[in-house]
């Protein structure tokens, strides 16, 4: 099947199973094969628009009465208006669980980020989905999206090396990602994707690449799937 039948294929998906986009596969895809989401987590979707993984995310908590909870974080503007809106929360597969927050990933300070999650105590699960405006330069796209992968991974895990002298951890250096808790960032594959693996690898029981069969064939979108933050 060609790269285009396969878009049609999983475009028609979505629409027929009510996913407000055809990236809810790729999630979906992520779930069945590390099951990284269960009934009770805690999960923050970062630049969760248009709300695809909201959906998944939901669905993986399972039944309501089983708790659990889905925040995601992004900045929607009209940009005619200069109005600033919170992602809407898709009606369909998603319960009370989910909520959204209007904020600029780039820009929010993790303190806040953790006063969104159960008892401001962290979250299980840390998805990024987040990708910048491709111009179609390779080098420059590439260089976003790591800035994006490593700020997802900022959020999640805060400063990963101690500096030398400081004493005290200041509140804006503990990242939002709870012990054996999961990561999951996309990235526009390149060199320097090699170098955020060599961060999270040992820091997590195992981390691994994925690219989802979703993924179009035209695209160099990859998963870094990282599993059970140690302590």
């Amino acid at each position: 099947m060609s790269g285009s039948g396969t878009a049609d294929f999983f475009y028609r998906e979505a629409q027929r199973l009510g996913y407000v986009a055809r990236s809810a596969f790729k999630l979906l895809q992520i779930q069945k094969q590390y099951k990284l989401i269960t009934p009770g987590s805690s999960v923050v979707d970062l630049g969760c628009a248009p709300g695809a993984w909201l959906q998944v995310a939901c669905q993986s908590l399972g039944p309501l009465k089983n708790g659990g909870v889905v925040v995601g974080i992004d900045l929607k503007v009209i940009m005619l208006l200069i109005i600033v809106l919170k992602v809407k929360v898709p009606s369909t597969h998603c319960d009370s669980r989910v909520s959204t927050v209007c904020a600029d990933v780039m820009n929010l300070p993790k303190h806040q980020l953790l006063n969104l999650s159960p008892q401001k105590k962290g979250f299980s699960v840390v998805l990024s989905d987040m990708c910048p405006l491709v111009s179609g330069i390779t080098t420059r796209d590439a260089a976003l999206s790591m800035e994006l992968g490593m700020r997802a991974l900022d959020l999640a895990l805060g400063k990963t090396e101690k500096q030398p002298n400081q004493e005290e951890e200041e509140e804006d250096d503990v990242g939002v990602l709870k012990a054996g808790g999961h990561l999951i960032v996309k990235l526009l594959e390149s060199e320097d994707t090699k170098e955020l693996s060599k961060i999270c690898k040992p820091l997590f029981r195992k981390s691994s690449w994925l690219r989802p069969k979703a993924t179009r064939s035209n695209s160099r979108e990859i998963y870094l799937i990282c599993q059970d933050l140690q302590h």
